[in-house]
């Protein structure tokens, strides 16, 4: 969950303004939260308050995406989404958006199988992001996530979602070259991933994925929540990132960081 915190805060002034280098300064006065941390933290709370059975988890979370979407009510989300946060009768909207993919990482920590993961992906997705593709990459990260978790090499996360999911057979200088903003899960998480497998470290995997463009805090939001796992977050980093969450997110995840 971290790591897609770090990801998002980052990579949120970028978004809009992308830097096509790895040279660049992590942290900036500018630099905050957005959806992608909140929504986050919701899902990992409604897995919390879960305490281990599941059977509800979607409803679970509709209460409290809805709860943290009114409590930080500017924080960039989409207009669909938005709408569904303040509806009396939240339904899914066939969404294949990227937001899919950006606050899944939390069912990493609570599930025990890939098997399972994959459930959990799908009962904290399908409640907004019921289109096909949507399920998919929201899949399709959580798998990744967990594999990087359960120490699987990079060749083995790799063949596992080309396998499954997507071709990951980009060229870091092309999409540096051509690379263009979109919020869809079929062009965001497949790259999202690969910047994971070209990168060397977490931080190196931060300023690869930003470097390339597009939507920053949401690439970064899932590349580094695969790369948590896979290198660890070194500690000046985590330190600094947590100083942009105000008091109440960050007593919200304190027990899980």
């Amino acid at each position: 969950m971290l790591g897609a915190i770090i990801g998002d805060i980052v990579g949120s002034i970028y978004e809009f303004n992308n830097i096509k280098t790895k040279r660049f300064k992590l942290f900036s006065e500018y630099c905050k939260f957005t959806d992608d941390t909140v929504m986050t933290i919701a899902v990992y709370k409604a897995l919390v308050e879960c305490n281990g059975n599941y059977e509800n988890l979607s409803k679970k979370v509709v209460e409290k995406m809805q709860y943290y979407g009114k409590k930080y009510p500017d924080c960039s989300y989409g207009s669909n989404f938005k709408n569904w946060i303040y509806s009396k009768d939240p339904l899914p909207y066939n969404s294949y958006g990227n937001g899919a993919g950006m606050r899944v990482s939390p069912v990493v920590e609570f599930a025990n199988s890939i098997d399972e993961v994959k459930d959990l992906a799908r009962k904290v997705t399908i409640v907004t992001h019921n289109h096909s593709e949507g399920l998919k990459g929201a899949e399709a990260t959580a798998v990744a996530i967990y594999m990087a978790k359960n120490n699987y090499t990079k060749e083995e996360i790799k063949d596992y979602i080309e396998k499954h999911y997507y071709p990951l057979d980009y060229k870091y200088r092309d999409l540096v070259k051509n690379y263009e903003f979109d919020e869809t899960c079929q062009k965001t998480i497949p790259v999202a991933i690969y910047c994971f497998l070209k990168s060397k470290s977490f931080e190196d995997c931060l300023r690869t994925t930003i470097s390339i463009g597009g939507d920053s805090d949401t690439l970064a939001a899932i590349s580094c929540s695969i790369a948590e796992y896979f290198y660890g977050i070194p500690d000046k980093i985590k330190e600094k990132a947590l100083t942009y969450l105000d008091y109440d997110l960050y007593n919200d995840i304190k027990n899980a960081i």
